[in-house]
């Protein structure tokens, strides 16, 4: 029997939507304040999958510059049509306390790779949109509806909507459909419809440790719908010995041979509850009953980490190379940046042929313009390394290898000047917002001119190392802990996951360049 090993998306890949279009899987996934926006992988098998395209290409489809920390695109919902691939998703503007700005835009394509249209502006009464194509050929939005008065439940339901593709608008009246259950925090709705009943799968319990999917149905598109007698239909809820944690926000999908699955987000902590990794991508086999009613395989709540792969010929893709050699004009499709595309004002690949060459902006607090660029980390143990050429006047200008979650938290392995010391390499990093520099004082490496820089993560440790010689290498500090670069924060709930990456920043304003001459990365067991 052929299995599928979750999660499929590892890393950074939170709120999939799956789509088929004939042999075809594709899935979309948040990205925050990470551009571009909105990741798109495909599989022809359920099984291999590979990061295919992202669909937010341009500022004027996503403006991001100064969008909070777990700001950006949430939840997008991917869904076709007569041709034309449809992408609703939110730009979340603020999200602390008890307002929310939360703006719903709609993109169309008729290629999965694009080019994706100018966005469509739809609402901002919640966040979590989707679009349901039904068989009389109408549309349909729903999305969750936030309500920030005092003493009312902020998760306040979800509500529906007609959308006319002829006028390019939602019309018609806003109905609200469904209060959710008792798990609370109704949240990422999505349509369905089979034997004759609509099926609304939510998200529920909050994206944490009390995550879950929940169902209800109707003969109606608009109500009432009767809840789910088992629900939740999946979660990790009361379950810390399960592999899998944080199971919620699904999304259906049947193949060409009538098997059903559901993707879903989860998290995978290294300790305490902590997810370096953030929130994945899970997959588990579906049936249903008799009842007509969705369950997983198995017949229980919990997501699986083995589960049976469908009747489909196996398809693997060529994994992805290692080591980024700067050869090309344009990054990869595994680098991003924060909250602005990558630019010849701030990011060449032709300045100097074969190595990626950033201009330093602002600093690591800058929700507007920073120059670093960075991948997803995807498993608990691997390491990365660069050798970047970086000649620094003063203690404002650095560079180097970071790993990063948001503002508030990030380790950092940086080159600068120091008025004594001079050229001096060290480790900065900020935690919950508190700046530190752990070492006792930097390494002086005046007179070198390419420096190897590594990062070996075990865990939720990090040991940095450096190369002087480009052989030999020597460890830089003491193995650090690097939990704190996760989901969970005793401040504040935040959405993305640990990057790491490459920067340069130059607090005086001269803009000085660094010259990266490769990137690699590689995972171990």
């Amino acid at each position: 029997m052929i299995t599928i090993i979750n999660p499929i998306l590892r890393g950074f890949n939170p709120d999939p939507s799956i789509l088929r279009v004939g042999d075809d899987y594709y899935i979309a996934t948040s990205t925050f304040e990470w551009f571009p926006g909105v990741q798109i992988h495909h599989s022809r098998d359920l099984v291999h999958w590979r990061l295919l395209t992202h669909a937010l290409t341009r500022p004027s489809q996503l403006n991001m510059e100064g969008n909070i920390d777990s700001g950006g695109v949430w939840a997008p919902c991917l869904s076709y049509h007569d041709g034309v691939f449809y992408l609703i998703y939110t730009d979340v503007k603020s999200r602390i306390g008890a307002f929310k700005d939360t703006h719903n835009y709609l993109v169309t394509a008729t290629d999965i790779l694009g080019p994706w249209s100018e966005p469509i502006y739809l609402n901002s009464s919640g966040f979590d949109p989707s679009l349901f194509h039904d068989d009389d050929g109408r549309k349909w939005l729903v999305n969750m509806l936030w309500d920030h008065r005092k003493g009312r439940n902020r998760f306040a339901g979800i509500v529906l909507q007609e959308y006319s593709a002829e006028e390019a608008k939602l019309v018609g009246p806003v109905r609200h459909i469904f209060k959710g259950t008792d798990l609370k925090l109704t949240e990422g709705p999505h349509l369905y419809k089979r034997d004759g009943y609509y099926y609304l799968m939510t998200a529920e319990g909050g994206t944490e440790y009390n995550h879950a999917v929940t169902m209800a149905r109707s003969r109606r598109i608009d109500g009432p719908y009767e809840v789910d007698p088992r629900n939740p239909v999946l979660t990790s809820a009361g379950r810390p010995d399960l592999p899998l944690q944080k199971a919620g926000h699904g999304s259906l999908v049947e193949t060409q041979t009538g098997e059903w699955y559901m993707v879903h987000l989860c998290g995978r902590p290294v300790r305490d509850k902590l997810c370096n990794m953030g929130r994945e991508t899970a997959i588990q086999r579906c049936y249903w009953t008799e009842e007509k009613w969705l369950r997983i395989d198995g017949g229980g709540h919990e997501p699986l980490v083995v589960v049976q792969a469908p009747q489909l010929a196996p398809h693997p893709f060529p994994p992805s190379p290692a080591r980024d050699d700067f050869n090309r004009d344009t990054l990869g499709v595994d680098w991003s940046t924060l909250r602005v595309p990558a630019d010849e004002a701030w990011l060449s690949l032709r300045e100097r042929p074969g190595f990626l060459r950033l201009k330093g902006r602002e600093s690591l607090i800058s929700r507007h313009r920073q120059s670093l660029v960075a991948r997803r980390q995807q498993a608990f143990n691997c390491t990365a390394e660069t050798c970047v050429e970086f000649e620094p006047e003063q203690y404002q200008q650095m560079a180097g290898l970071i790993l990063y979650y948001d503002t508030k938290d990030y380790i950092y392995l940086r080159i600068t000047r120091d008025e004594e010391a001079g050229k001096c390499l060290g480790i900065i990093r900020s935690v919950g917002g508190r700046y530190d520099e752990p070492m006792d004082c930097d390494l002086p490496i005046e007179g070198v001119t390419r420096c190897g820089l590594r990062a070996v993560i075990e865990r939720e440790f990090v040991q940095f190392w450096c190369s002087l010689d480009g052989s030999d290498w020597s460890p830089v500090g003491d193995k650090m802990d690097v939990a704190h670069l996760s989901d969970e924060s005793p401040d504040y709930i935040r959405f993305t996951g640990t990057f790491i990456g490459l920067c340069v920043q130059d607090l005086s304003g001269a803009r000085k360049h660094a010259d990266f001459d490769y990137f690699e990365y590689t995972e171990q067991a």
